[in-house]
């Protein structure tokens, strides 16, 4: 009898369907995307960045909870159908905001390839940067719903994080970076103040 061997880090690259992708037999520990029709596997965030993370997805579903009319729905480890590639390509960012998420339709008609966020934000991979400094920058250009990505970065000190604003102008990104301890606020989220601090 075969045994069947579970997908790991030594399957990153490999061509996968979307059903291959989402019926795969997953080794833990890793992140899993499916990009241009290919596995990405990439490190899961160790507990400093999951904190990072949880910090900054509390700080969206409180507005979220006070400003349903700017963001309806606030989600971690969604997946983001990128348009326009030669093969399915859904990135997974660490946290997204959603203007018109479909609260309204029974639950088992809701898929993430028909919603699409204006807001993503990822805590940088230590392990693999390159994911989030170029690869998403670019992808997340191509979903025309986003209107800002930000990008938390944890180096040397997890628990005084920078921030790099891509904020969209017309077919571009432009980018603004913003010390640990700066507030932040911008135009997307009226009356949101981010004091760029986890701990705050």
């Amino acid at each position: 009898m075969s045994t069947v061997l579970k997908i790991g880090p030594t399957d990153h690259g490999r061509p996968m369907s979307f059903d291959e992708y989402m019926t795969g037999d997953y080794e833990e520990g890793y992140q899993y995307e499916i990009i241009d029709g290919r596995l990405y596997v990439s490190p899961q965030a160790g507990a400093p960045l999951g904190l990072v993370e949880r910090w900054i997805y509390l700080k969206l579903q409180s507005y979220s909870d006070e400003h349903p009319e700017i963001l309806n729905f606030v989600y971690s480890k969604c997946r983001v159908f990128v348009p326009g590639r030669r093969s399915i390509t859904a990135p997974e960012p660490d946290v997204a905001a959603y203007r018109d998420f479909p609260l309204y339709l029974p639950f088992r008609k809701i898929r993430w390839q028909d919603v699409s966020p204006v807001l993503v934000v990822e805590v940088l991979s230590l392990d693999d940067p390159d994911k989030d400094l170029v690869r998403n920058v670019e992808l997340y250009g191509h979903v025309r719903t986003i209107r800002e990505y930000w990008l938390f970065d944890p180096r040397p000190d997890p628990e005084q994080p920078s921030l790099r604003v891509f904020r969209r102008q017309g077919k571009k990104w432009r980018v603004s970076d913003f010390a640990f301890g700066e507030t932040y606020t911008t135009k997307l989220l009226p009356k949101f103040q981010l004091i760029i601090d986890p701990r705050r």
